[in-house]
């Protein structure tokens, strides 16, 4: 009836955003759950498939090595990840500022984009010494995302704002300080988001390639090492800890970017709410 009010509807963010924390832990408990029995059911060895109890266990007993080399894993991911980051901005700016730059350098930064880090990494080896050549590869895998993330925002300046920095005869540095850097910064943002993950698996990588020669003490070569050793527990607790540190660097940065775009832009705006 026309006389009646609706009644008032309930918030329910806060119910939703609970269940969205809550129900990837339960699957994950259910899923360790269900390894652990089927390990100890079927009674499979160790060297085999260790449980979930016995890889907490070695990740305890083995903390000391393995954190020794995850910080090693880490140094050589943020020493890639800043000078891709550095470097990828830094070209994009030159190749907005000069189309005949853009047109020469650009292919060769999709070849090298291209070509698998894993093929790269053992000639690197052998010109380099051995923790140049990690961070370099570590440099080679995140530095695209970052200058194709780069060139995209700077080249998607609105043409009417453009045109009004024109007619009021704004100088370049002008043009680029308060109209291109703040228009292309959530993509650049969106590329460091990217590089850093991929800043790390060009550092697993590397290490595996360099543990293949001999030498090594990163993460990735305690899980080549255990694998030659058949220490599996081992070799599952390194690798938990590697996916461990590639969800903090993806949650630390998608947490700046949050910070920096929260105020004004529109992909930070909606999550306020």
């Amino acid at each position: 009836m026309s006389g009646d009010t609706a009644e008032p509807v309930p918030a329910r963010s806060g119910q939703d955003s609970s269940w969205r924390v809550l129900l990837p832990i339960a699957v994950l408990a259910i899923g360790l759950a269900l390894w652990e029995l089927v390990v100890r059911l079927n009674d499979i060895q160790p060297y085999v498939l260790p449980g979930p109890w016995l890889i907490a266990q070695t990740l305890v007993t083995d903390w000391a090595v393995l954190f020794e080399s995850l910080l090693v894993t880490l140094l050589t991911t943020l020493e890639g990840f800043v000078s891709a980051a550095v470097g990828g901005i830094a070209l994009a700016l030159l190749f907005n500022r000069s189309r005949w730059l853009e047109h020469a350098l650009f292919p060769y930064a999709i070849i090298l984009q291209v070509t698998p880090v894993i093929a790269i990494a053992p000639l690197l080896l052998i010109y380099l010494p051995q923790q140049v050549a990690v961070v370099v590869c570590a440099f080679i895998v995140a530095f695209f995302p970052v200058l194709s993330n780069t060139a995209l925002g700077l080249n998607s300046v609105d043409r009417n704002l453009a045109g009004l920095f024109q007619l009021y005869r704004a100088s370049p540095m002008q043009t680029l300080r308060y109209l291109k850097l703040p228009a292309a910064l959530p993509h650049i943002l969106g590329g460091l988001r990217i590089a850093g993950g991929l800043s790390l698996i060009g550092a697993v990588v590397a290490e595996i390639a360099a543990g293949s020669a001999g030498a090594g003490s990163g993460l990735a070569y305690r899980i080549a090492e255990s694998g030659y050793r058949l220490n599996i527990p081992r070799m599952f607790a390194a690798l938990l800890l590697l996916s461990a540190a590639g969800i903090v660097i993806y949650a630390s940065l998608a947490l700046v970017s949050h910070l920096v775009l929260r105020r004004w832009h529109e992909s930070a705006l909606g999550k306020e709410s």
